[in-house]
């Protein structure tokens, strides 16, 4: 029998809501829903009426016994999700019930299409970049995590501004003060490293990136590298201000004075389920409500149309036009043949 897990977000009565159809409707496919004891706890409370036979995950199957799973909620459930199945490399897909859900492959009101696609398996996998995540002081490790938006450098206090070196490849790039430097992956440039200015980058583009948060400084600008780079933040010791290290804003440590965070490309991507093939710029401009009113596109190839004119191309004989001189500005522009 086919299994699918299914996490919810038990402290929204939307979620269980959505929880409970998403059990009934594999029970009545013939597929058995997995839950978490604790998620499954919060079902049982609020559908007492309802029989549903539902597998708890560790003590009726495990996690490698699962074929995907289904997560209701938002970005923050999927993230949740994702930190449970790492080592099992397990596929998600998302059902929206938040606000923007990047991650979110549907939206609520087609929970019951994404049911029946999960079934009969109507969908693909696809890879998203993650990032390893280490922690050095005096070169000891202090810590080592992973994360699949961000590694966030932040500091600890409101009214005190971080002083860092920012890296890439073992080489320095610019030292400033600031109120921290997010490192991300295509995937997390649409969540904290874009609210913090950096670039909006496609998922399936194979990069890293670095923003710099407020920087105080004339040149902080985000950076995108190439994937196999190490991008490095250490944090000064001229100063006592304290820093902390947020990963996807769920796994946190604190930053002494001196501490360096490398972040390089993991070599185990998160599995998303993709239901369909909208593009992802189709995707931006609906999560962002974009407009993009006046928008032509472009014609079909059986309408194109030879060029009208045909520029030419700039060869050694060229032409240059003489600028006006700043103080004779009646004097006509004169060409000047450059092969003479």
């Amino acid at each position: 029998m086919r299994r699918i897990l299914v996490f919810t977000h038990t402290g929204r009565k939307e979620a269980i809501t959505a929880a409970i159809e998403t059990c009934g409707l594999l029970n009545a496919a013939g597929v058995r829903p997995v839950m978490r004891k604790k998620d499954h706890e919060a079902i049982q409370a609020a559908s007492t009426e309802l029989q549903l036979q539902i597998d708890i995950l560790g003590q009726d199957c495990t996690i490698e016994q699962v074929d995907l799973g289904v997560v209701l909620g938002g970005d923050g459930s999927v993230l949740r999700a994702a930190e449970l199945v790492r080592d099992a490399s397990l596929p998600l897909v998302g059902v929206n019930l938040g606000h923007v859900g990047f991650l979110a492959e549907a939206e609520r009101y087609e929970l019951a299409d994404t049911v029946h696609a999960l079934v009969i398996g109507a969908y693909t996998v696809e890879e998203r970049m993650a990032i390893e995540v280490q922690v050095w002081r005096d070169n000891v490790c202090l810590a080592e995590t992973w994360a699949l938006n961000e590694a966030a450098v932040e500091k600890a206090n409101r009214e005190r501004m971080i002083e860092v070196v920012i890296e890439v490849d073992g080489r320095p790039i610019s030292t400033f003060g600031c109120d921290g430097v997010v490192m991300a992956t295509p995937t997390g440039s649409t969540a904290y490293a874009f609210s913090a200015g950096g670039p909006v980058v496609w998922p399936e583009v194979a990069a890293l990136i670095m923003v710099p948060i407020s920087a105080h400084a004339l040149f902080a600008k985000p950076l995108v590298v190439s994937p196999d780079s190490i991008m490095a933040v250490e944090i000064l010791t001229r100063s006592e201000a304290g820093a902390v290290l947020w990963c996807d804003g769920r796994r946190t440590i604190e930053l002494p004075p001196g501490a360096r965070i490398e972040v390089t490309r993991s070599n185990k991507p998160v599995l998303l389920a993709r239901l369909n093939t909208t593009p992802f710029s189709e995707r931006l401009v609906n999560k962002f409500e974009l407009p993009i009113q006046g928008w032509r596109g472009p014609a079909d190839e059986d309408e194109r149309r030879p060029a009208t004119t045909a520029l030419p191309v700039i060869g050694p004989g060229f032409q240059s036009v003489e600028p006006h001189h700043k103080d004779e500005p009646g004097i006509p522009l004169v060409a000047r043949d450059e092969t003479k």
